[in-house]
């Protein structure tokens, strides 16, 4: 390994776990939603509770000991210092694979799937530059085309020379773009979903599936995209809220792992609070609320433009996918073939949402291992 790549734990003063926690009882409520579901946002009931639980009986030193029980480094790459896991195959032949989270996730959520896939792998799994223990950029310009060549500098750097990238969210988007910027080291990527717009060809015959992503996409335009949208024009200003409450961080994110997870509206039925918790505090701890939106500022328009209204680039890499039912979007394949055009693997499995590894982690490893089996 370079020796531009140095070994980082998290090491947390026990002071800033006591702020944390006199934020949150400090806290000033609004009053009720007025209606008597989640359409209005995050129920004042359900945020009060987990804030409740997340001042009292929240054990961050439980999480701080998981994180660092597996290897994590630091590497500056163009400028900046990218925090990663890394954990090595016991099989030396393994493929190296490099897996990139999005928003509003962390590497917490592939805690569960790390053991199992570097059965096959060798595992890289990097915070997104102004997310988690990364560095923040200070400037603009970090794109999701700059993050892609920051993932291949890594890749070279730890001595892998060829790989596969997979990534969901902002992942898809990065695995993508280092997939066509990057073609010769990249042995095949998988996304969870793939982004490729519906095809006007195929509004004249579409599936009930079709028929049912086309009506989701509408939908989430309407009463979704809401937080996308502040992100990308005004990730300072919500950025206050984000970094001073940890309330407003709580009520942010975890709204959307409701709308986004395959839960039947029952938040508790995929998650536990300390797994909700584990990954609000790699933005709350960091300080990365603002950061982290900034990237919508960057990338969110050009990466919406993929799979709503059309995409004129192709991806050449062998390429798998994986389709989860409560995903938005959820192209077609014959939709997708138009924009990735090496399709070695599709499958859309019967539960899970957009938070796969997290949710479903068994189904999760099958599916990174059956896309890779697809080369062979």
């Amino acid at each position: 390994m370079s020796d531009d790549v140095v070994p980082f734990r998290i090491d947390i003063e026990p002071e800033r776990i006591d702020d944390l926690r006199r934020r949150l009882r400090a806290t000033r409520w609004p009053e009720p939603e007025t209606v008597g579901d989640w359409s209005q946002g995050a129920p004042l009931a359900f945020v009060r509770e987990l804030c409740r639980y997340w001042a009292g009986d929240y054990d961050w030193w439980r999480c701080q000991a998981a994180l660092n029980a597996v290897p994590q480094f630091t590497t500056d790459l163009d400028g900046l210092d990218i925090h990663f896991l890394h954990v090595r195959s016991p099989r030396p032949d393994a493929l190296p694979l490099v897996m990139t989270h999005g928003w509003p996730g962390s590497v917490v959520e592939f805690l569960k799937v790390l053991g199992p896939l570097s059965e096959t792998f060798h595992l890289v799994v990097p915070s997104l530059p102004g997310y988690g223990f990364s560095g923040r950029p200070t400037g603009t310009g970090w794109t999701v085309e700059r993050i892609a060549d920051a993932w291949a500098l890594l890749m070279d750097r730890l001595g892998y020379p060829r790989y596969g990238a997979q990534g969901h969210d902002w992942g898809t988007s990065v695995s993508t773009a280092l997939a066509q910027r990057h073609p010769g080291h990249v042995a095949c990527i998988h996304l969870v979903p793939p982004l490729a717009p519906p095809d006007p060809d195929t509004f004249d015959d579409l599936t009930d599936d079709e028929h049912r992503a086309l009506r989701d996409l509408e939908r989430a335009g309407e009463s979704e995209d809401g937080y996308s949208q502040e992100h990308a024009t005004k990730p300072q200003t919500i950025g206050y809220g984000l970094v001073d409450s940890p309330a407003a961080l709580c009520a942010w994110i975890i709204e959307k792992f409701h709308s986004w997870s395959d839960c039947g509206g029952d938040l508790d039925s995929v998650f536990t609070r300390d797994e909700l918790l584990d990954n609000l505090m790699l933005y709350w701890l960091p300080g990365t609320g603002a950061s982290s939106a900034r990237l919508y500022w960057e990338s969110i328009r050009q990466v919406q433009r993929i799979f709503r209204s059309g995409a004129t680039d192709t991806v050449d890499v062998p390429t798998g996918c994986s389709v989860f039912p409560k995903e938005n979007p959820r192209p077609s394949r014959r939709w997708a073939a138009k924009r990735f055009v090496d399709i070695r693997y599709w499958n859309e499995p019967a539960k899970g949402g957009h938070f796969a590894a997290f949710e479903q982690p068994a189904l999760f490893v099958d599916e990174v291992r059956n896309c890779f089996r697809a080369l062979e």
